[in-house]
């Protein structure tokens, strides 16, 4: 199994105020931030393909089946 596929987590949006490059109803990859974790924040892979921070309140957190994880990872 991919490594990248391991440390995947994916989220769905469900609320994108003041974000331009967030969509409601869209998943999300996102990248481990402990720090960012902390204070209520995630860091996200948006739709300019660069990461960000996030209010985690914007997200639901998901499972995805692995073929889904592959198929939002390679669209990366």
């Amino acid at each position: 199994m991919d490594r990248k596929l391991l440390k995947s987590q994916f989220v769905l949006c469900i609320e994108n105020s003041g974000c331009e490059d967030l969509e409601k109803r869209k998943f999300y990859q996102i990248l481990p931030d402990e720090k960012a974790a902390q204070e209520g924040y995630l860091r996200v892979v948006d739709e300019s393909q660069e990461d960000y921070l996030y209010p985690e309140s914007y997200f639901l957190f998901v499972q995805l089946p692995q073929e889904a994880q592959k198929a939002l990872v390679a669209a990366g």
